[in-house]
């Protein structure tokens, strides 16, 4: 949340991922912050640490390499680790802090590690699904129950699965219709953990609802027209994919 991590001073990761709401824009609009149209929605850093690659396209295996990528983003932070590291040691309280935990004044390694395990702490464990998974029979309605059969049975579980429910694999966007016109076709799975507070959704955001991404979904990926009925289901189960953050259930950002 430091703005000293921009080279104005006026942008910190908290600027586009907001923790104290789904951890992603405040704003739906994707606008960088040097005026320019930003290629791909904002992705939730909530449970990043728990996918395989990092960003849509997947080109960073480490949430080291993908700060670093951040910080020097001339769209956004228009900054350098070395920058960075030496507005830090600047500040006498930054210094002792980086001392205690690392035993020596930020470096690179370090201030890269710390973002890091910050963001390792983004977890958001405790959904209704978690405790049905660990027994709690219930934790899910008859309703929600009906929309995970369909979410398995239709085969949307080949891709959204694992402890992200999504996040290990890549699949080629728009397999039997368009599903959206923007580059590139082929992405990284999203998690679907916390679905349900992180609209707008697909990587240009062109779907503002979950009801609407379900639909569109179902006809490209799976060549299926979803009913009324079905696609209750399936948002109903989606919704109980939402966890806990610092004990309180992640919410959306407000309209």
């Amino acid at each position: 949340m430091d703005p000293r991590l921009s080279n104005d001073g006026k942008l910190a990761c908290s600027s586009c991922h907001d923790v104290s709401t789904n951890g992603a824009t405040r704003s739906s609009a994707m606008v960088r912050h040097d005026g320019s149209n930003a290629p791909f929605d904002t992705l939730t850093i909530f449970n990043s640490a728990l996918s395989f690659r990092l960003n849509w396209e997947g080109n960073y295996r480490t949430l080291e390499s993908q700060a670093e990528s951040s910080l020097e983003n001339p769209a956004n932070m228009a900054t350098s680790v070395e920058d960075v590291v030496s507005r830090l040691n600047a500040d006498p309280q930054m210094v002792r802090q980086f001392r205690a935990a690392y035993g020596r004044a930020p470096d690179r390694s370090s201030l890269l590690d710390a973002l890091a395990a910050f963001e390792k702490s983004l977890v958001t464990p405790g959904s209704r699904f978690d405790r049905w998974l660990a027994g709690d029979t219930a934790a899910l309605s008859a309703a929600e129950l009906g929309g995970y059969e369909i979410f398995k049975s239709f085969g949307c579980i080949s891709c959204h699965q694992g402890v992200n429910v999504g996040g290990n694999l890549f699949q080629r966007q728009g397999i039997f219709r368009p599903l959206v016109h923007a580059k590139p076709d082929v992405v990284r799975v999203p998690s679907l953990r916390n679905v349900a507070a992180t609209a707008p959704y697909f990587h240009d955001g062109s779907a503002a609802t979950l009801e609407e991404a379900v639909r569109k979904m179902a006809a490209a990926q799976l060549d299926r027209s979803l009913t009324d009925d079905q696609v209750t289901a399936l948002v109903a189960f989606l919704q109980t994919l939402t966890g806990n953050y610092r004990g309180m259930p992640v919410k959306g950002t407000p309209q």
